[in-house]
Formats: structure tokens, sequence, C-alpha cells
């Protein structure tokens, strides 16, 4: 018998496959499943109300508990791996991420991707940036069909050939339409009766700019980051495959698996969320994001958040806009006091009044 054909297939592009104005439809789509919703609400420590309890969720005017708006990135995020960063070195950075409609256990969410521009590293020939538009809508050809979030994204990709040219260009991302969702405020709900459901002293009246607020809680990580990224269906290689980082450490940060950059992103979300965000009805927007540090197992995670400013919401006399710059830190080493910055998001956050609410 001749030996048989041996094909060794290509997963993701590299850096000669992108082209400025590519469009992508990624595979698959994901449903939000209870299991899906539990495991990350609960990993990430997520203390809001509308996350936690129906009937307050309800009693606010939302169909039933509401997905936190970093596990609707996460799900969204992950469907675009597989075509944008699977032979990725690093996410550099988050652009414009803007919220829409509100996210329920049962939508399902798929995502397309614009690519706007593409560089040729010049210290690393070998690598480049990608820019590109992703945009995630819930129950498409369904009478409820909506944009769910829009964001842009540059992340470092490896040629897979060194002496490949690349299509270096750039072009304008496309102005997609994306406006927060708000359950109208009604007088004759009895929200106060609600009150005792979330912290007290997280309404916008407690808020002052030039404020610095370092959260209490932080988490270990450990090699449970492997499940979490694989639940998502992302299946960029640096986050589960050591052996393949084995046969050339150097050309990997750390030598190791990096952990997901989305598991740190929605655990500093989480650990603020009692002292920020526990009377949010939605985040806005994310100006700018980016992970200034990688994060790996048995490394532990703290966050802080500084209130840049507070501005009314147009139309809203119950809510306001609180404008904030989350941090994410680890230590420097088990036994240092020093930490290391490994995440930083520039976040807009619609926020209750106690005035109406509590």
């Amino acid at each position: 018998m001749p030996a048989p054909r041996v094909i060794h297939k290509k997963t993701g592009n590299f850096l000669e496959d992108f082209r400025p104005g590519q469009i992508f439809r990624h595979k698959l789509g994901k449903t939000v499943t209870e299991g899906l919703f539990t495991t990350f609400t609960e990993f990430a420590m997520t203390t809001n109300p509308l996350a936690k309890n129906a009937r307050y969720a309800r009693a606010h005017g939302f169909d039933a508990l509401v997905v936190p708006p970093g596990l609707a990135m996460l799900v969204a995020f992950s469907q675009t791996v597989e075509d944008v960063s699977e032979n990725a070195r690093a996410n550099l950075e988050y652009i414009d991420m803007r919220f829409g409609a509100p996210v329920y256990v049962g939508d399902t969410l798929e995502v397309t991707t614009k690519v706007l521009g593409i560089k040729t590293s010049a210290s690393r020939p070998n690598l480049g940036v990608v820019h590109v538009q992703s945009t995630a809508r819930k129950n498409v050809g369904e009478p409820g069909e909506a944009v769910v979030l829009t964001w842009q994204r540059k992340v470092q990709v490896y040629k897979g050939d060194d002496a490949a040219t690349v299509n270096a260009g750039e072009i304008a991302p496309d102005a997609i339409a994306c406006e927060l969702w708000l359950p109208p405020y009604d007088a004759k709900r009895d929200y106060k009766s609600l009150a005792h459901l979330s912290n007290g002293d997280t309404y916008f009246e407690d808020f002052e700019p030039a404020t610095r607020i370092e959260h209490s809680r932080g988490r270990t990580m450990t090699s449970e980051h492997i499940h979490l990224t694989a639940i998502l269906d992302n299946t960029s290689q640096v986050h589960c495959n050591q052996h393949m980082i084995d046969q050339n450490p150097e050309q990997y940060v750390g030598g190791q698996l990096i952990i997901f950059g989305g598991i740190p992103f929605v655990l500093c979300l989480g650990l603020s969320c009692p002292d920020i965000a526990d009377n949010a009805l939605g985040d806005l927007v994310y100006k700018t994001g980016k992970h200034t540090a990688p994060l790996f197992a048995g490394d532990t995670v703290f966050a802080a958040t500084e209130i840049l400013g507070k501005r009314d919401l147009t139309g809203r006399p119950d809510l306001g806009i609180l404008e904030t710059r989350l941090f994410g830190y680890k230590p420097k080493a088990k036994d240092s006091a020093e930490r290391v910055q490994i995440f930083e998001l520039d976040r807009e956050i619609v926020v209750k009044r106690r005035s109406h609410y509590a």
C-alpha cells in the first residue's frame, strides 16, 4: 500500500492573508446558555443584581436576568479569534466598544468583522498589526434581531511565510448604529423597595471626580483559564497548547501559556462591580482599552478605578453617566508589595440616581 497523502491543515489567517476591506462572517455563532451565564458571572464576581436577581431585573424593565456587558463581549469577541487572531502574538488595543441591545439567556450572538488596516512591524518584519471592526447581532433573522455591541481592535499577527508580501493599507471604519437600550423610568414602580438588594453607596450622587477607588477583592488564576477559554470557543493556541510554545518558546510571551485577554478584562469589570457598577443599568462605551502586561496561571488579579468625570444623560433625569478608568494589576512577586499593571480601560457607565431609585 502506498503511503497516505499527508495534509497539514492551516487554521486561522496570517498577516499576509488580510487585506483592507475584507469581510469575515464568522462561523458558528453562540447561544448564551444558563451554564455559560452562571460560569462567567460567578467567576468574575459580578455583583450587580440585574445579573443575579430576576425579580430585580424585571422590576427595572428588563425581560429577565441581564447578561453582563463583559460576558456579551467575551462571547462576541471569541467568535472572531479563528479568523482574526488565531495566529496572533498579542492583542494590542480595544477601540470604541459600544453597547446596544441587552442580552438574555437564550439569545444567540453572531458576529461579522471588517478589516480596516494592515501594517508590517518596522523592527520585526515577521510581525504586523491588523486593525479590524467587529459587530455582534443577536437573534439574526428573528423579530428581536438587534445590534448588541460593536468595537474595533488592533492585534499583532505573525506572518506565515517570512517572504510573503503584505497587503498594507488603511480604510475608515463603518458607521455602525449602536445605542444603549435602557428601560424607561416608571414613577409608578416601587424601585425603592428593592434598594436593599444593591449597595447603598454606588448611586450617581456618590461619585466624585478625581477619586481613585482601590477595590478590595482579588482572584488568583489557575489552569481554570483553559476551560474558560474553551467554553467560549476561543481557539487561539497560545492559551491552551503548551507543546506548541515549547517548540519555540522565544517566539511566545513568557514562554508559557498566556491567559486569554478577555479573562482579565471581564475579571477586572467584576472585581470593580461592588464599588462602581452595582447600581448601573448598563455600560455605554469603552473608548479605549489595552493589555499592558501578560497574565499567567498563578498570578492574582486586583483592580482599581479612577473617577474621571460625570455628566447628565440627556432626557433621563433618573440617570447619569460616570466616566471612569479601570486598571488591572498583579503582584510583581509573591513576597513583594510592588505590582504590575496588566490592563487599562476607559469606561462610561450609566448609573441610577439615588433621588429616583432609593
